[in-house]
């Protein structure tokens, strides 16, 4: 009686339809229509969901938010409190998109998809690892899916499964866009924080702003930062093919092939070989919403059978459309298929892609692409952006192995728990080398060596990964993903590139070495300000002269120091990025009148964080402990200027009077964050000569900054190193460990002296 009321119901009714929708547009149409009926507002997202439930007080959706409820109270989430000032966006809707978001969504973050597909239309299907079944049983799959892994090989269709998860996510209050195409990103202007460019511009996704942005929108949408590493293995070249299940008992009956290779069925590849001409390393069969293969070819075979046809050494070339006969293709993967089968499927037909074609396919396995890191934080005006990927864009996937949506899931959870600690306000180096520690994982990641306890999974990698040690990689090996300056080095190299091009004898490639001759510097100061130089009485090879002039109108017009002596530029093996950075931004700001808001400061500090190239060149020691140390950079020879030998002993009003005891042989303490803009450009006085100091040959010790061919002992004059030094402070002298004891002994005999 109970049920037959039930059928009456409206928002039953409404619901038994969304749970059994087939399509993208159907689910979210039926939705829509069962809020309506309810009188809840998706976009209530932090309570829509508990509205939803005491709404719909029906006894087939008891079940599922059982099963929703149970997951949400796991103590990871905080009660939907962890991340509720949080804002996500996600690109793509595939399965390992909406599987974060509902992650997200129950850490309680406000999350939004987009997809530029407005159908789910992919009929290949996955392979499922035994915690991945788990998984989605217990977010409801069999709610919305009845025939979920009910057969021999546990798999289901990419189709079927981003149904599953997009119902998922709509009933957690996450907002799912379709037919919307994601243009790039836009940065912070004005009051607005980050916000997503997309098409169609009226579209209301154009206004999300959002502080974390999660790319899984395959291969073709990393965002910019992210390098790509293309990993190359012998030639070898997939094919896919879905056909028609008509669900009949004869199909029933046919036995799946988990995956049969080569080597061990020598007989079954052969006997193909021979009786139909095709040539394979592998096969797999799975039977779900169609007949599913995917097989690896060999090249010979396809040529032979004109599915290729010509034979180019470039993989690209040998796979482009023009190069496939399509016909034969699917009359190669029909007889894969018959013969594999044994020819019990009746009446093998392909089905179709969402372009209305056969759904058979060729491409490359033999490369595959990777992202060298999983994530990155970008900074701008004042407003942080955490940035991450999931699945393909991530790592691809091999589909032999159907490992594809098993470590894509794993992925999703890494990244969920990252973004939890992003939202209880963790320090993004800290957050991000946990991230990365994780992500060199995954592509070692098996059935078989991780956590088999799947009950106790959850978005903390210690309960997947056994033995895992979550600081393998530290925070200074992922300071070039924090505060994101290379779109602004590259400015400066694109402005300077801009500014000189033209002109003889000058072409600027970076910021480094393009400027030792001097001429780009003379030509940058002749495009501004013609009238202070005559560029055709330059010489190329007059390095010295040509620096000095640039060098001298810089600090005489605009009071920029130089960044080394114009002798230097010859003679020193390699130029510094950094200081070059810095020096040409000072250039750029006093020539077109740009003043930036952090001043050189901003810039030097940025640099020293983020630049791995620059990081490399001038040996910055550990950014995490806000040190900066004398020993960045390789001692340059001594010169005449600089003897080796006992210094002349400075005049003590040369530096303020110390005012402490003796200091311990330690390192500076000065942190990188004060330096002065003067101080970075190099005019400060070395502590020792009390001449001038350049960032390139600058040390420290002690708060106190010198040529580093000055950093001597005051007693025998030898080369003093850090950690081996002693500082008198009251006498504001340097010794090594030797004559210091002596110093001090003679300066206690003396005291006593005195007494007496």
């Amino acid at each position: 009686m109970v049920k037959e009321a039930d059928s009456v119901n409206p928002s039953h009714a409404l619901f038994d339809s969304f749970v059994q929708a087939q399509t993208c547009k159907e689910t979210q149409q039926n939705f829509i229509e069962l809020c309506r009926h309810l009188k809840v507002e998706p976009r209530d997202y932090k309570h829509f969901y508990s509205k939803l439930k005491d709404r719909l007080n029906y006894w087939k959706a008891k079940d599922l938010w059982q099963k929703i409820d149970k997951r949400a109270a796991h103590p990871d989430y905080e009660q939907g409190q962890a991340c509720h000032q949080n804002k996500c966006l996600v690109l793509g809707a595939g399965p390992c998109g909406l599987r974060t978001a509902i992650e997200l969504a129950l850490l309680g973050t406000q999350v939004a998809v987009l997809d530029k597909r407005v159908s789910f239309s992919r009929n290949n299907v996955l392979h499922l690892w035994p915690y991945t079944i788990r998984d989605l049983l217990n977010l409801g799959a069999k709610k919305f899916y009845g025939r979920f892994c009910s057969g021999s090989i546990h798999h289901i269709s990419i189709r079927q499964l981003q149904l599953i998860l997009l119902k998922v996510a709509l009933i957690l209050g996450v907002e799912v866009h379709t037919g919307v195409t994601f243009e790039g990103l836009l940065e912070p202007s004005g009051s607005t924080g980050w916000r997503a460019q997309v098409s169609p511009g009226s579209h209301r996704a154009a206004a999300f702003e959002f502080d974390v942005f999660i790319s899984a929108g395959g291969g073709r949408y990393v965002p910019d930062g992210f390098k790509i590493k293309e990993l190359r293995g012998k030639l070898a070249i997939g094919i896919t093919a879905n056909f028609v299940n008509r669900r009949t008992k004869q199909e029933a009956q046919v036995q799946e092939i988990s995956g049969v290779a080569r080597i061990y069925n020598q007989k079954f590849f052969q006997a193909l070989h021979s009786e139909i001409g095709v040539d394979l390393e592998n096969i797999v069969y799975y039977k779900d919403d169609t007949h599913y293969f995917v097989m690896t070819a060999k090249k010979g075979s396809l040529l032979k059978k004109g599915v290729i046809k010509q034979d180019f050494p470039d993989v690209n070339q040998l796979l482009a459309p023009a190069n496939v006969n399509q016909k034969a293709l699917e009359e190669y993967a029909y007889d894969a298929a018959d013969f594999s089968t044994d020819h019990m499927l009746p009446d093998l037909e392909f089905a179709r892609d969402h372009a209305g074609r056969p759904d058979v396919a060729m491409f490359d396995f033999t490369c595959m692409h990777r992202a060298e890191n999983a994530s990155l934080v970008k900074e701008r005006k004042g407003k942080r952006l955490l940035i991450a990927l999931v699945g393909d864009s991530l790592v691809e996937p091999f589909w032999p192995l159907g490992t594809g949506i098993a470590r894509g899931f794993l992925a999703a959870f890494d990244t969920a728990w990252m973004v939890r600690n992003w939202g209880k306000g963790g320090l993004p180096l800290e957050l991000l080398a946990e991230r990365e520690s994780m992500y060199q994982l995954l592509s070692q990641t098996t059935p078989e060596n991780i956590s088999k306890n799947y009950a106790s999974y959850s978005i903390n990698p210690s309960t997947r990964y056994p033995n895992i040690s979550m600081s393998s990689i530290k925070p200074t090996q992922v300071k070039h993903t924090v505060l994101d300056s290379l779109r602004r080095l590259e400015d400066l190299l694109s402005w300077c590139q801009k500014n000189t091009a033209g002109y003889k004898h000058v072409k600027v490639k970076d910021l480094s070495e393009s400027w030792r001759s001097g001429m780009a510097l003379c030509a940058l100061i002749h495009n501004f300000r013609p009238e202070l130089i005559n560029l055709s009485s330059l010489d190329e090879y007059n390095i010295t002269r040509n620096n000095k002039l640039a060098f001298d109108l810089m600090e005489r017009e605009f009071g920029i120091t130089p960044v080394m002596r114009a002798s230097e530029m010859i003679t020193c093996e390699k130029i510094d990025q950094l200081s070059m950075v810095v020096y040409l931004t000072q250039i750029r700001n006093a020539l077109t009148e740009k003043d930036t808001p952090a001043g050189n400061e901003g810039l030097f500090l940025e640099a020293c964080i983020t630049l791995k190239s620059i990081f490399n060149n001038i040996c910055f020691h550990l950014f995490a402990s806000h040190y900066f140390r004398s020993s960045c950079l390789p001692q340059s020879a001594p010169t005449a200027s600089h003897p080796t030998t006992r210094p002349s002993r400075c005049p003590e009003t040369a530096r303020p009077p110390p005012s402490s005891t003796r200091s311990s042989a330690t390192l500076s303490k000065d942190p990188v964050v004060p330096v002065s803009s003067s101080e970075v450009g190099g005019s400060e006085l070395c502590y020792f000569c009390n001449k001038h100091l350049y960032v390139l040959e600058r040390g420290s010790a002690e708060g106190k900054f010198f040529h580093r061919s000055c950093f001597n002992c005051y007693q025998c004059g030898s080369t003093l190193r850090q950690g081996g030094y002693a500082f008198l402070s009251d006498m504001g002298r340097f010794y090594c460990e030797l004559h210091s004891a002596a110093e001090e002994e003679e300066r206690d005999e003396g005291h006593i002296g005195s007494q007496v």
